[in-house]
């Protein structure tokens, strides 16, 4: 009973606190208020240890709906980990997870970022290699160390910072803007949030740390760990419009989208899947951003994390009702054995397509329509346009996998009825998949974007969602073989199921020589000269005196003739000499 208590009033702490937040979003934005509050925690001759927090409608937003959906996330634990022994424990690490995610952003400080930053590097660690297995220390120690670069990038940070005498970085933003040290720290900014956010090249790690329950998925894939680092450059949007090297980074983050898309359209993990399309909507979120256009990037950032966190909790419930088994091709027909949790599916997938008036409609639409006004080149119009078609794509043949058919594995067939608990949470977050969008344009924005384009134009995005759906039906189709087996030829999908090798060249490939030399080094030395003449060396020179001893020590008469007549031999020899 008291497993679930825990539960229960993290739940009802984790709500109340999100409504909390919002009304004090609203009273801030209709009073345009920001606090900014600082408590001195040590002074020691000149030097002061501050804790410092900043509340604007930025950071009461973003804390109102991560605090929502982590709330519905620990309700739905609550059901999905009912067999879990150490219960307390997941929502522990879950509650200190949320509680670091808090601490980032409400920060203005760098310090009091970099324990925020930390502790969801940390955390994460112990969620993903939670289940305890091979797998999953192979994935807690990649993203750990991943994100460990964005850690080093932000202690740089801190030094330069040193220049100026305060660690707050709202101070000077704006009046040190052309600063050579600034110029410098945005670089660092940058680099540390694409580590979180999982941008090429370290991209390896986000599929990786699906090792981790479910529930823990749903949190880190929309509004903790990866937009930790989206966050971070919405802050310092200031340093970064008008710079040479983000516009550099704008191609690396379209290619991102691009390769997280085209390999969703590979995979046959579920929630690896699921995973690939929050790489590509990170790739929209940091590009969008690169070009200056952060309350976009914020507003984005916002719709994305109520439907990804209804995605995973939706995909979470089917593999447990597959006996644990994430292999697409083993589902089928699901609608008719799960009507809700196949609403809640499609509502959260149609979002993330952007199907008219759903959440992700209105902040993609206004994206792309903002690139198509923007006097950008033809890559990057391309990566935009062709990344939302494939969204589309790896979406429709999600859902023709999983709903349309028959059901693949009758072997389990232990299809039980659906879990209320599990689906008053995710009914929380339906909700806010289909409000969120149209909610959040008309509290977020002032006035209405006007954005004149040709009719060709403006229609560009209903072009490339209906390629989009013709081709996920049709490569979900098995009947059109000969594009299907164009589509599935060894060589083009070993390479985007890999990630276009970017495991093989962000993991492998760097520890694989340092791992030899390692192995080497043990063998010859710990394990040869080493060994030899320290530990095992010492030991067989003391064992085998201690074996003479011992057959000098045995009472055995003919040792004692033995030693007897070789004394008195000696002690002849002794005479005759002198």
């Amino acid at each position: 009973m008291y497993k679930f208590n825990l539960c229960f009033i993290s739940f009802f702490f984790l709500f109340f606190f999100s409504l909390i937040s919002f009304f004090m979003f609203i009273y801030f934005m209709m009073n345009q208020m920001v606090m900014f509050m600082e408590w001195e925690i040590i002074s020691f001759n000149s030097m002061n240890i501050l804790m410092s927090v900043l509340l604007d409608s930025i950071s009461l937003l973003f804390m109102m709906f991560v605090l929502l959906i982590s709330s519905s996330v620990i309700m739905y634990s609550k059901s999905y980990m009912s067999s879990e022994m150490n219960l307390n424990r997941f929502i522990i690490l879950v509650l200190m997870f949320v509680f670091s995610m808090i601490l980032l952003i409400i920060s203005p400080n760098m310090i009091s970022i970099i324990l925020g930053w930390d502790g969801l590097g940390l955390v994460s660690y112990c969620l993903v290699i939670y289940y305890q297995n091979m797998k999953s220390y192979n994935a807690g120690m990649l993203t750990v160390l991943s994100n460990r670069i964005g850690d080093v990038m932000i202690l740089m940070i801190i030094a330069w910072m040193m220049n100026y005498g305060s660690w707050n970085y709202i101070f000077y933003l704006d009046f040190m803007k052309n600063d050579y040290s600034m110029n410098f720290i945005s670089i660092l900014v940058i680099l540390a949030a694409m580590t979180k956010s999982a941008q090429i090249p370290f991209s390896s790690w986000l599929p990786a740390a699906m090792a981790a329950p479910t529930p823990v998925s749903a949190l880190v894939h929309s509004s903790t760990l990866v937009t930790a680092g989206v966050y971070l450059l919405i802050r310092f949007n200031n340093l970064l419009i008008d710079t040479l090297v983000i516009k550099f980074f704008l191609v690396i983050f379209g290619l991102t989208m691009f390769m997280a898309g085209i390999g969703a359209n590979y995979e046959f993990d579920l929630k690896k899947i699921i995973a690939l399309s929050t790489l590509s909507q990170l790739g929209l979120m940091m590009s969008i951003l690169s070009m200056g256009l952060f309350n976009l990037a914020f507003y984005h950032l916002l719709t994305h994390a109520m439907f990804k966190a209804l995605l995973f909790m939706c995909a979470g419930k089917i593999i447990h009702l597959m006996n644990d088994n994430q292999d697409i091709r083993m589902m089928g027909g699901l609608s008719l054995y799960l009507p809700l949790t196949s609403l809640c599916l499609n509502i959260s997938n149609l979002a993330l397509c952007g199907i008219p008036f759903l959440a992700g409609f209105y902040s993609k639409d206004l994206i792309l329509e903002m690139v198509s006004m923007s006097n950008l080149n033809f890559l990057v119009f391309y990566l935009y346009y062709f990344s939302t078609g494939l969204t589309m794509f790896y979406t429709i043949r999600l859902l023709m996998y999983l709903m349309v058919g028959n059901f693949n594995l009758l072997v389990i067939y232990n299809f039980f009825e659906e879990d209320y608990i599990m689906l008053k949470s995710m009914f929380i977050l339906m909700f806010m998949s289909l409000v969120s969008g149209s909610f959040l344009s008309w509290l977020m924005f002032s006035y209405p974007y006007m954005i004149y384009l040709p009719f060709n134009l403006k229609m560009m995005v209903i072009y490339v969602v209906i390629m989009g759906l013709i081709m996920g039906i049709m490569i979900s189709n098995m009947k059109i073989y000969s594009l299907n087996k164009f589509m599935m030829s060894y060589n083009m999908s070993f390479f985007f199921s890999l990630m276009w090798f970017m495991p093989m060249l962000s993991t492998y490939g760097l520890n694989y020589y340092f791992l030899i030399f390692g192995y080497k080094l043990l063998k010859n030395i710990d394990m040869g000269w080493s060994e030899l003449y320290s530990g095992q060396g010492m030991f067989n020179i003391i064992k085998n005196y201690s074996l003479i001893n011992f057959i000098y020590q045995m009472n055995n008469f003919k040792i004692y003739l033995y030693s007897f007549i070789l004394w008195m031999m000696i002690f002849i020899f002794m005479i005759i000499m002198n």
